[in-house]
């Protein structure tokens, strides 16, 4: 019997095919994803036109005596950061439990009520209402949050999840940057600014409820779930959960760097802007938009990196970037000679200031490449079920790490550190906690290795990838033609793979230890090492207990000749025991092409061998190989000689 989340799941995970390989930009003609990207952009707008017009009110235009103008800031950002720590594990259990359409509606008349709350302190220039307010929107994003992270692998297909993550990344900022203007422009208008800003935070807040009344039913993944009120221990219990997926939670915890990091840097934008550029307020908000941008643009490209699907190899391309820009900001930034105050004009027209903006603006584009492709994985990988409790888990750890960049930013500033010595530490930082994330977990690494390896040795052509399956277990067929078959297979597939890899190619440097890395495999044949022929096997059936990617090269050894070699039964023994246990893999046919006479297939002859890797360079940069994926085969049908033909098919397709 179907049960209700299984059901839902069913119905709003089917793959999209028409749309599998449309253009992220084309996700905005669509019901599925259109009214909700303009929600949340409206969300986002409305909630930063709020705050910086508060900001700058009681800033520039109240005296209050009990909160001075240099602790506004802080005090804003804190109050709305509260309820992220307050509510995010129940805003969770909502959004896991009911309709994620009826949340986001809920969402959205919450936010029109504290909007109108918000617009008679504004009418009034009550501080107290309008710092009540900020509470409320704060609440309102706590329960926002996890709906707009688990409602989008809800309703698209796994592989428009970059391009679709990558729109709502983008337009957020483009919402904050917006809001943001808007706001201090809106707050300055003489004598009626108070009253403009109050008509546009409740307009904002109609038209996102507006929009939200065309997003379409999205059903509950688990309506069965009992409600837990007290946040520690739901928090704790959420947590939980995520580390039962070591790669998920590790996840988590990048993000919530990647946070940390931006938050250090934003955080210090006014006083960056004044104290080390010498420019005015127009200056600070110049550093934003170029932030912005950059985050924007990176956000867009991780679609067209990644090839539609869910490439974490950009993760760590992204980490190295922010590293750069970051330490090359420094260097920028010292030294610079003082002067009086200047405007955007006189700022831009001194080249030294270029290399600022450039390294901004490349710094949180590579922001963008780190953290799409982490959360699009998160989505990927987390139980249908839960998803929801674990993003919510996640505001939470984002919002513990934002709190403590104030705290280090704060006291580095009062242990003498300047503002680039900041940006500097911050820079070094980065460097050392994503390569210990790297390091725990070596997917990230592996995956940037292929990344690379099938974007710049390579030109790496890919047809059929849709009939690798995004879930549950399935066995990999190819032929065998170079040392690097497994990484170029690593490059094409959404998921992990395990192989089953000969044991002398564990000897080989570099290689060796990527593949130990992957966990690869090792086999030896049965005469020679029956042990470790039997461990092999064993093994290989634990991975498709497990629901995973299982890849096998049947002709048991690389190709001495460039020709397909006959496939042993090796195949067969792994299907067969499987069938044993009740699993009914389908067994999908794959093709290299074009890899023979590359360097690393054994092409040379030295001492009457085939050998490889004999001259580098061989075929120089960017020749072009390419894989061809085949439709599944059933698991009951498969036959070593079928198998090979269709796999000798795909070489000519």
């Amino acid at each position: 019997m179907t049960t209700p989340a299984a059901a839902a799941a069913s119905a709003t995970s089917a793959p999209h095919e028409a749309n599998a390989h449309a253009n992220q930009f084309a996700l905005l003609g669509q019901r599925r994803f259109a009214p909700f990207f303009w929600t949340q952009f409206a969300g986002a707008a409305n909630d930063n036109l709020f705050k910086f017009a508060f900001t700058v009110m009681v800033t520039y235009q109240l005296q209050l005596s009990w909160m001075p103008p240099a602790m506004a800031g802080l005090v804003i950002g804190a109050l709305f950061i509260l309820p992220f720590l307050l509510f995010s594990a129940t805003s969770g259990q909502l959004t896991d439990k009911f309709d994620k359409t009826k949340m986001i509606r809920f969402v959205k008349n919450l936010e029109i009520a504290i909007m109108l709350i918000a617009a008679w302190g504004f009418v009034t220039a009550n501080a107290v209402v309008l710092l009540g307010c900020v509470f409320l929107m704060g609440l309102h994003s706590t329960l926002f949050g996890p709906v707009k992270f688990a409602y989008l692998p809800q309703v698209l297909d796994p592989r428009e999840l970059t391009g679709g993550n990558g729109m709502v990344e983008m337009g957020t900022f483009v919402a904050i940057l917006l809001g943001q203007v808007a706001g201090g422009l809106l707050v300055a208008v003489p004598q009626i600014g108070h009253l403009t800003v109050a008509v546009a935070c409740v307009l904002l807040a109609l038209v996102g409820r507006g929009v939200a009344q065309a997003i379409p039913r999205t059903p509950a993944t688990d309506p069965g779930l009992v409600i837990n009120w007290n946040p520690v221990s739901e928090t704790w219990r959420n947590l939980k959960l995520a580390r039962e997926n070591i790669v998920v939670f590790r996840s988590l915890l990048g993000i919530s760097w990647m946070w940390f990091f931006g938050a250090v840097f934003l955080s210090q934008f006014p006083s960056f802007a004044k104290e080390v550029l010498h420019g005015d307020e127009q200056v600070a908000s110049l550093l934003l938009v170029v932030f912005s941008v950059g985050i924007g643009v990176g956000s867009l490209l991780c679609e067209t990196l990644s090839r539609r699907q869910v490439e974490i190899g950009l993760v760590p391309l992204g980490a190295i970037g922010m590293s750069v820009f970051a330490i090359d900001l420094y260097f920028a930034s010292r030294g610079l000679p003082k002067v009086a105050e200047m405007g955007i004009g006189s700022f831009v027209r001194q080249g030294a200031h270029w290399r600022v903006m450039a390294d901004l603006a490349l710094l949180s584009l590579f922001a963008g490449l780190y953290s799409v492709p982490m959360y699009a994985l998160i989505q990927l990988r987390s139980q249908p079920t839960h998803r929801a409790r674990i993003i919510a888990a996640n505001n939470i750890l984002n919002a513990l790490f934002m709190i403590g960049s104030s705290v280090i930013a704060g006291a580095l500033l009062g242990a003498g550190f300047s503002i680039p010595q900041i940006f500097l530490f911050t820079g070094i930082a980065n460097a050392v906690v994503a390569f210990y994330i790297f390091m725990l977990v070596p997917e990230y690494m592996l995956r940037f290795v292929a990344w690379v390896l099938s974007r710049f040795v390579y030109r790496f052509d890919i047809k059929g990838d849709e009939h690798i399956p995004t879930e549950g277990a399935a066995v990999l067929v190819c032929n065998h033609v170079s040392f690097i078959d497994a990484v170029l297979l690593m490059a094409a597939s959404p998921r992990p793979i395990r192989f089953i890899m000969d044991h002398r190619i564990f000897k080989v440097p570099v290689l060796g230890w990527l593949f130990k890395l992957a966990k690869a495999i090792p086999i030896a044949p049965q005469k020679e090492d029956p042990a470790a022929y039997e461990a092999a096997f064993a093994s290989a059936l634990g991975v498709l207990r497990e629901g995973d990617l299982l890849a096998i090269f049947p002709e048991g050894a690389i190709t001495r000749d460039g020709t397909l070699q006959p496939f042993k039964g090796g195949v067969m023994k792994i299907v067969d025991s499987a069938r044993a246990e009740g699993i009914e893999p389908p067994v999908i046919p794959m093709a290299l092409t074009n890899l023979w006479g590359s360097y690393f297939s054994r092409i040379e002859l030295r001492g009457g061998e085939r050998v490889a890797m004999a001259k580098p360079f061989r075929r120089g940069f960017f020749s072009r190989v390419g894989l061809n994926v085949g439709a599944a085969v059933p698991s009951s049908e498969v036959q070593p000689e079928s198998l090979r033909q269709r796999v000798g098919g795909l070489l000519g397709a």
